[in-house]
Protein backbone atom coordinates (compact mmCIF):
# COMPACT_ATOMS: atom_id res chain seq x y z
CA UNK A 1 0.00 0.00 0.00
CA UNK A 2 1.35 3.31 -0.76
CA UNK A 3 2.60 6.06 2.14
CA UNK A 4 -0.03 8.84 1.56
CA UNK A 5 1.55 12.62 3.09
CA UNK A 6 -1.58 14.78 3.58
CA UNK A 7 0.18 18.13 3.31
CA UNK A 8 -1.61 21.02 5.03
CA UNK A 9 -4.48 19.31 8.08
CA UNK A 10 -6.77 21.50 8.30
CA UNK A 11 -10.47 20.42 7.88
CA UNK A 12 -10.63 19.07 4.70
CA UNK A 13 -6.64 17.76 5.39
CA UNK A 14 -8.37 15.87 8.56
CA UNK A 15 -11.20 14.66 6.83
CA UNK A 16 -9.29 12.91 4.20
CA UNK A 17 -7.42 11.49 6.59
CA UNK A 18 -9.98 10.22 8.86
CA UNK A 19 -12.10 8.65 5.42
CA UNK A 20 -8.70 6.69 4.34
CA UNK A 21 -8.65 5.25 8.30
CA UNK A 22 -12.48 4.13 7.89
CA UNK A 23 -11.75 3.02 3.84
CA UNK A 24 -9.04 0.13 5.51
CA UNK A 25 -5.54 2.60 5.31
CA UNK A 26 -3.43 1.61 7.78
CA UNK A 27 -1.91 4.68 10.41
CA UNK A 28 1.57 3.69 9.22
CA UNK A 29 0.88 4.20 5.59
CA UNK A 30 0.05 7.99 6.56
CA UNK A 31 1.64 10.97 7.51
CA UNK A 32 0.62 14.55 7.65
CA UNK A 33 1.99 18.08 8.16
CA UNK A 34 0.61 20.90 10.08
CA UNK A 35 2.10 23.83 10.86
CA UNK A 36 0.72 24.42 14.63
CA UNK A 37 2.00 21.97 16.55
CA UNK A 38 -0.71 21.63 19.73
CA UNK A 39 -3.11 20.79 16.57
CA UNK A 40 -0.75 18.28 15.19
CA UNK A 41 -0.26 16.84 18.45
CA UNK A 42 -3.76 16.27 18.83
CA UNK A 43 -4.27 15.30 15.55
CA UNK A 44 -1.73 12.16 16.14
CA UNK A 45 -3.77 11.44 19.48
CA UNK A 46 -7.04 11.10 17.65
CA UNK A 47 -5.98 9.17 14.89
CA UNK A 48 -2.79 7.76 15.56
CA UNK A 49 -1.05 9.40 12.36
CA UNK A 50 2.43 10.23 12.51
CA UNK A 51 2.87 14.32 12.28
CA UNK A 52 6.38 15.97 10.64
CA UNK A 53 7.63 17.88 8.80
CA UNK A 54 7.35 19.12 5.08
CA UNK A 55 11.04 17.80 3.59
CA UNK A 56 10.17 14.92 5.55
CA UNK A 57 7.23 14.31 4.12
CA UNK A 58 7.70 14.97 0.66
CA UNK A 59 11.11 11.99 0.99
CA UNK A 60 8.96 9.40 2.63
CA UNK A 61 5.80 9.23 1.11
CA UNK A 62 4.50 8.15 -2.71
CA UNK A 63 1.57 10.08 -2.78
CA UNK A 64 1.72 13.76 -1.46
CA UNK A 65 -1.75 15.27 -0.75
CA UNK A 66 -1.59 19.30 -1.36
CA UNK A 67 -4.62 20.96 1.00
CA UNK A 68 -3.49 24.05 1.82
CA UNK A 69 -5.10 27.19 0.81
CA UNK A 70 -4.65 28.74 -2.54
CA UNK A 71 -2.14 32.17 -0.95
CA UNK A 72 -0.37 29.54 1.10
CA UNK A 73 0.88 27.30 -2.07
CA UNK A 74 4.11 29.12 -2.36
CA UNK A 75 6.18 28.70 0.61
CA UNK A 76 5.53 24.57 0.20
CA UNK A 77 6.46 25.11 -2.92
CA UNK A 78 9.37 26.46 -2.07
CA UNK A 79 10.16 23.74 0.47
CA UNK A 80 9.74 20.68 -1.17
CA UNK A 81 10.11 21.56 -4.38
CA UNK A 82 13.39 20.33 -4.91
CA UNK A 83 12.34 16.92 -3.44
CA UNK A 84 9.88 15.75 -5.34
CA UNK A 85 10.58 13.51 -8.10
CA UNK A 86 8.80 11.38 -10.93
CA UNK A 87 8.30 8.24 -8.68
CA UNK A 88 5.66 9.99 -6.11
CA UNK A 89 2.62 11.19 -7.42
CA UNK A 90 1.07 14.70 -6.35
CA UNK A 91 -2.81 15.41 -5.95
CA UNK A 92 -3.60 19.01 -5.42
CA UNK A 93 -6.99 20.27 -3.54
CA UNK A 94 -6.06 24.10 -3.98
CA UNK A 95 -8.86 25.71 -5.63
CA UNK A 96 -8.25 27.23 -8.93
CA UNK A 97 -4.38 26.38 -9.40
CA UNK A 98 -3.71 24.50 -12.73
CA UNK A 99 -1.75 20.61 -12.78
CA UNK A 100 0.65 22.69 -14.91
CA UNK A 101 1.96 24.95 -12.34
CA UNK A 102 2.89 22.13 -9.79
CA UNK A 103 4.39 20.59 -12.89
CA UNK A 104 6.95 23.68 -13.43
CA UNK A 105 8.01 23.64 -10.22
CA UNK A 106 8.61 19.46 -9.96
CA UNK A 107 11.14 17.33 -11.15
CA UNK A 108 10.25 16.98 -15.11
CA UNK A 109 7.96 13.73 -15.58
CA UNK A 110 6.50 14.32 -12.35
CA UNK A 111 2.63 13.19 -12.45
CA UNK A 112 -0.23 15.62 -10.89
CA UNK A 113 -3.82 15.12 -10.65
CA UNK A 114 -5.66 18.20 -9.75
CA UNK A 115 -8.48 17.48 -7.30
CA UNK A 116 -12.02 20.00 -6.80
CA UNK A 117 -13.34 18.40 -3.43
CA UNK A 118 -16.03 20.38 -1.45
CA UNK A 119 -16.45 20.95 2.73
CA UNK A 120 -19.13 17.40 2.44
CA UNK A 121 -16.11 15.69 3.05
CA UNK A 122 -16.26 16.36 6.40
CA UNK A 123 -19.38 14.07 6.63
CA UNK A 124 -18.55 11.64 4.21
CA UNK A 125 -20.45 12.81 1.79
CA UNK A 126 -18.00 15.25 -0.77
CA UNK A 127 -18.58 15.77 -4.22
CA UNK A 128 -14.77 15.89 -5.84
CA UNK A 129 -13.72 16.35 -9.17
CA UNK A 130 -10.69 14.81 -10.74
CA UNK A 131 -8.18 15.78 -13.52
CA UNK A 132 -4.95 14.31 -14.57
CA UNK A 133 -2.02 16.26 -15.48
CA UNK A 134 0.27 15.81 -18.67
CA UNK A 135 2.23 13.10 -16.41
CA UNK A 136 -0.89 11.84 -14.64
CA UNK A 137 -1.43 7.85 -15.93
CA UNK A 138 -4.47 5.94 -15.55
CA UNK A 139 -3.60 3.85 -12.96
CA UNK A 140 -2.51 7.52 -11.01
CA UNK A 141 -6.32 8.25 -11.53
CA UNK A 142 -7.89 5.04 -10.37
CA UNK A 143 -5.71 5.50 -7.18
CA UNK A 144 -6.73 9.28 -6.63
CA UNK A 145 -10.10 8.24 -7.14
CA UNK A 146 -10.29 5.24 -4.17
CA UNK A 147 -8.83 7.70 -2.10
CA UNK A 148 -11.35 10.13 -2.74
CA UNK A 149 -14.32 8.02 -2.46
CA UNK A 150 -13.65 7.05 0.47
CA UNK A 151 -14.96 10.44 1.56
CA UNK A 152 -18.03 10.52 -1.01
CA UNK A 153 -18.51 10.36 -4.78
CA UNK A 154 -16.26 11.04 -7.10
CA UNK A 155 -16.35 12.32 -11.07
CA UNK A 156 -13.23 12.20 -13.71
CA UNK A 157 -13.61 15.31 -15.66
CA UNK A 158 -10.67 17.62 -18.22
CA UNK A 159 -8.98 20.09 -16.34
CA UNK A 160 -10.48 22.98 -18.33
CA UNK A 161 -13.62 22.09 -16.72
CA UNK A 162 -11.95 22.23 -13.01
CA UNK A 163 -12.96 25.99 -12.89
CA UNK A 164 -16.53 25.16 -13.82
CA UNK A 165 -16.09 22.69 -11.02
CA UNK A 166 -14.90 24.97 -8.54
CA UNK A 167 -17.92 27.36 -8.98
CA UNK A 168 -20.61 24.95 -8.58
CA UNK A 169 -19.64 22.04 -5.97
CA UNK A 170 -16.40 23.48 -4.72
CA UNK A 171 -18.47 26.88 -3.35
CA UNK A 172 -22.04 24.74 -3.92
CA UNK A 173 -22.30 24.09 -0.21
CA UNK A 174 -21.97 27.86 0.45
CA UNK A 175 -25.35 28.91 -1.49
CA UNK A 176 -26.95 25.90 0.41
CA UNK A 177 -26.53 27.55 3.55
CA UNK A 178 -27.00 30.76 2.72
CA UNK A 179 -30.49 29.74 1.70
CA UNK A 180 -31.37 27.17 4.51
CA UNK A 181 -30.16 30.53 6.89
CA UNK A 182 -32.31 32.63 5.15
CA UNK A 183 -35.07 30.20 5.54
CA UNK A 184 -34.88 29.65 9.06
CA UNK A 185 -34.90 33.51 9.59
CA UNK A 186 -38.56 33.55 7.32
CA UNK A 187 -39.61 30.86 9.95
CA UNK A 188 -38.43 33.03 13.21
CA UNK A 189 -40.16 36.27 11.37
CA UNK A 190 -43.43 33.95 10.99
CA UNK A 191 -42.73 33.07 14.71
CA UNK A 192 -41.48 30.01 14.71
CA UNK A 193 -38.50 29.06 16.88
CA UNK A 194 -35.03 28.95 15.97
CA UNK A 195 -34.90 25.44 16.95
CA UNK A 196 -37.93 24.41 15.76
CA UNK A 197 -37.28 26.63 12.41
CA UNK A 198 -33.58 25.33 12.21
CA UNK A 199 -35.12 21.66 12.37
CA UNK A 200 -38.12 22.04 9.84
CA UNK A 201 -35.68 23.51 7.09
CA UNK A 202 -32.36 21.27 8.06
CA UNK A 203 -34.74 17.74 7.65
CA UNK A 204 -36.69 19.35 4.32
CA UNK A 205 -33.36 19.91 3.14
CA UNK A 206 -31.84 16.56 3.34
CA UNK A 207 -35.08 14.78 2.38
CA UNK A 208 -35.10 16.88 -0.76
CA UNK A 209 -31.72 16.03 -1.58
CA UNK A 210 -32.07 12.02 -1.22
CA UNK A 211 -35.51 12.44 -3.51
CA UNK A 212 -32.98 13.96 -6.07
CA UNK A 213 -29.97 11.95 -5.57
CA UNK A 214 -32.79 8.57 -5.69
CA UNK A 215 -35.41 9.55 -7.62
CA UNK A 216 -35.42 9.62 -11.52
CA UNK A 217 -37.11 12.90 -12.03
CA UNK A 218 -35.74 16.04 -13.48
CA UNK A 219 -35.83 19.00 -10.12
CA UNK A 220 -38.53 20.51 -12.42
CA UNK A 221 -40.75 17.69 -12.38
CA UNK A 222 -40.02 17.43 -8.48
CA UNK A 223 -40.72 21.39 -8.05
CA UNK A 224 -44.04 20.97 -9.96
CA UNK A 225 -45.07 17.86 -7.58
CA UNK A 226 -44.97 20.39 -4.78
CA UNK A 227 -46.74 23.00 -6.30
CA UNK A 228 -50.61 22.46 -6.37
CA UNK A 229 -52.59 24.75 -8.70
CA UNK A 230 -53.12 28.35 -6.63
CA UNK A 231 -51.54 26.78 -3.48
CA UNK A 232 -49.09 28.06 -0.88
CA UNK A 233 -45.89 26.62 -2.73
CA UNK A 234 -46.91 28.08 -6.42
CA UNK A 235 -47.02 32.09 -4.43
CA UNK A 236 -43.59 31.22 -2.66
CA UNK A 237 -42.25 30.29 -6.01
CA UNK A 238 -44.17 33.69 -8.09
CA UNK A 239 -41.64 35.20 -5.08
CA UNK A 240 -38.35 33.95 -5.82
CA UNK A 241 -39.17 34.49 -9.71
CA UNK A 242 -40.46 38.01 -9.03
CA UNK A 243 -36.79 38.84 -6.91
CA UNK A 244 -34.47 36.83 -9.27
CA UNK A 245 -33.15 34.54 -7.03
CA UNK A 246 -32.55 32.11 -10.13
CA UNK A 247 -30.37 34.72 -11.82
CA UNK A 248 -28.77 35.49 -8.81
CA UNK A 249 -27.71 31.73 -8.25
CA UNK A 250 -26.62 31.81 -12.12
CA UNK A 251 -24.74 34.83 -11.14
CA UNK A 252 -23.33 33.66 -8.37
CA UNK A 253 -21.52 30.37 -9.77
CA UNK A 254 -20.22 32.77 -12.73
CA UNK A 255 -18.82 34.97 -10.09
CA UNK A 256 -16.77 32.22 -8.29
CA UNK A 257 -15.69 30.74 -11.66
CA UNK A 258 -14.31 34.08 -12.71
CA UNK A 259 -12.72 34.14 -9.45
CA UNK A 260 -11.01 30.94 -9.64
CA UNK A 261 -10.07 31.26 -13.37
CA UNK A 262 -8.41 34.64 -11.58
CA UNK A 263 -6.43 32.80 -9.07
CA UNK A 264 -5.10 30.23 -11.61
CA UNK A 265 -3.28 32.90 -13.71
CA UNK A 266 -2.33 34.77 -11.26
CA UNK A 267 -0.50 32.11 -10.22
CA UNK A 268 0.84 30.95 -13.79
CA UNK A 269 1.95 34.40 -14.47
CA UNK A 270 3.59 34.35 -11.15
CA UNK A 271 5.30 31.24 -11.87
CA UNK A 272 6.50 32.09 -15.44
CA UNK A 273 8.08 34.95 -14.22
CA UNK A 274 10.24 33.09 -11.46
CA UNK A 275 11.33 30.78 -14.63
CA UNK A 276 11.95 33.48 -16.78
Amino acid sequence: MSTIAVLGAGKIGESLLSGLLNAGYSPENLLFTERYQQRAEELTKRYGVRATDLPTAARQADVLVVSVKPQDIEPLLDEVGELVTPDKLVVTLCAGLPTSMFERRFASGTPVVRVMPNTPMLVGEAMSAVSGGTHATESHLDLVEGMLGSVGRVVRIPEDQQDAVTALSGSGPAYFFYLVEAMIDAGILLGLPRSVAAELVVQSAVGSATMLREGEGHPVIMREGVTSPAGTTISGVRELEKHGVRAALIDAVEAAHSRSVELGAKHRQRTDSDGA
